[in-house]
């Protein structure tokens, strides 16, 4: 199937999960995703067809591309997001992989001033009480040897009409959960 293709499944597995753990609220744990091409998968195991809704089963059949996320409910024990990605390996089968995380952002003067505190504690204080911060919702999937795609939601601008798109928006966890796939 053409690049195109396969990035058009990507933005809209992506979307889907976004919309899925927005459904849940703010303060949410780490969400991972595994990735799967769903007309492979149901040819591997018809008695997916059974927990798959009606419009994936028929996206599936119009479209080899069309992916299905599947939660991953035990991760690893981690002390931070790196650890976490620094854990993880998928296997053959997994077509991508997918992550959300929330994050709080603060205005860039503010993230300087907040790199100039040298106890963590201190620092964390000052983030999470300053006047400009926001939190975000940051969505991310990755295709092995392919696209990314990113959706990105504040909790100040918390609409499903407000939601940043783009292949690159987080290059840096673009990046980390590519290499999850290698």
């Amino acid at each position: 199937m053409s690049a195109p293709a396969r990035q058009a499944a990507l933005v809209r597995c992506v979307v889907d999960i976004e919309e899925y753990v927005a459904q849940r609220g703010w303060d949410a744990a780490v969400g991972v995703f595994a990735l799967v091409r769903t007309a492979g998968a149901l040819a591997a195991d018809p008695r997916l067809a059974g927990l798959l809704d009606r419009s994936a089963r028929e996206q599936a059949a119009v479209d080899p591309e069309s992916l299905t996320a599947i939660e991953q409910e035990e991760l690893p024990a981690s002390t931070d997001l790196e650890d976490l990605l620094g854990q993880l390996a998928w296997p053959n089968t997994v077509d991508g992989a997918a992550l959300s995380v929330e994050r709080i952002i603060v205005p860039p003067a503010a993230e300087k001033e907040a790199a100039s505190i040298t106890d963590a504690q201190e620092r964390l204080t000052f983030l999470t009480s300053h006047p400009g911060r926001d939190e975000v919702r940051i969505v991310v999937g990755v295709l092995r040897g392919g696209p990314s795609w990113c959706a990105l939601r504040t909790r100040s601008h918390d609409s499903p009409g407000q939601v940043v798109q783009g292949p690159d928006v987080v290059p840096g966890l673009v990046e980390a959960l590519r290499a999850t796939l290698a």
